[in-house]
């Protein structure tokens, strides 16, 4: 629960900041989930051997608690615009365009309207808890069935590479080396792939490159039954890195294409409640 309420505001409040750089924004922001991955085996390995499960626990807890501390450097695009005037890094962070300026502006007034009253042409509409009507659309129907079909298979390898090497015989430590691999490849494909969907010619077609880093991760999958050796599952787990870089950086890039700004928290919470039947129905099935 905690780290559902630190995912996604976090997510939205990205795409309220940026619009113009906002795929090497999601890529830098998404770079810091692989920087914990390849440190987790090995420094929840120590954890347990000095500390025991309940004392590394505690820590790790401890180390979470610090999203507190990120969350309460971010602000309301409002305050941050009555304080830009001496501050370009601040400018740089707030909309351009006349479309995400009246969006920001629905945010901050949205809570201010009494019992429903409209006044044509004056009053906006308050935001509700979750738009559904977000189904309507027929890219974000499409968008919502292959993510669920993608996560279906999305985390068995990371789940599984490390017991499915020591089944073959490897031992712990070069097994869960091969979880570090993982997440140090997936570090810089991120923060690449942002750079690339935010070149001219490729963000108008950001769905293209979407849909080609989740057939590369696919293929990854299904090649990965040919790694019968250390060496196979080396190169299995950088090629995967790779592309779940791609596919972590560029998800919700697409999805803000699809829905917009203003539906996107609407669509965002949807789409994690039906990814997360696939996150309990995937490991388990394989």
């Amino acid at each position: 629960l905690g780290l559902a309420l630190n995912f996604q505001p976090s997510l939205i409040m990205l795409g309220r900041y940026f619009d113009k750089k906002r795929p090497l924004a999601n890529g830098l922001a998404a770079a810091g989930s692989p920087v914990f991955l390849s440190a987790l085996s090995p420094f929840g390995q120590v954890l347990l051997d000095y500390y025991g499960w309940r004392g590394g626990f505690l820590i790790m807890g401890g180390l979470l608690l610090n999203c507190c501390t990120c969350g309460a450097v971010m602000r309301p695009l409002e305050s941050l615009r009555q304080s830009s005037k001496d501050q370009p890094e601040a400018k740089e962070m707030l909309p351009t365009t006349k479309a995400e300026l009246e969006n920001s502006q629905q945010v901050v007034t949205r809570n201010s309207t009494k019992d429903g009253s409209r006044k044509s042409g004056t009053n906006k509409k308050s935001q509700k808890l979750l738009d559904f009507s977000v189904f309507r659309s027929r890219d974000f129907v499409i968008y919502t069935i292959s993510k669920f079909i993608l996560v279906l298979g999305l985390f068995v390898p990371p789940i599984m590479i490390v017991n499915y090497a020591k089944d073959m015989g490897i031992p712990d430590t070069e097994a869960a080396f091969l979880l570090s691999i993982i997440g140090f490849i997936d570090i810089f494909a991120r923060p690449l792939s942002g750079v690339v969907a935010g070149l001219d010619l490729v963000r108008p077609r950001v769905a293209y490159f979407f849909s080609f880093s989740m057939l590369c991760n696919g293929l990854t999958d299904v090649l990965s039954a040919k790694a019968a050796t250390y060496s196979g599952l080396v190169a299995f787990c950088v090629f995967f890195g790779v592309t779940y870089g791609m596919v972590g950086a560029l998800q919700f890039e697409v999805l803000m294409d699809i829905v917009g700004s203003q539906k996107f928290p609407s669509a965002i919470g949807l789409l994690l409640l039906i990814e997360a039947f696939a996150v309990l129905i995937g490991p388990p099935s394989a």
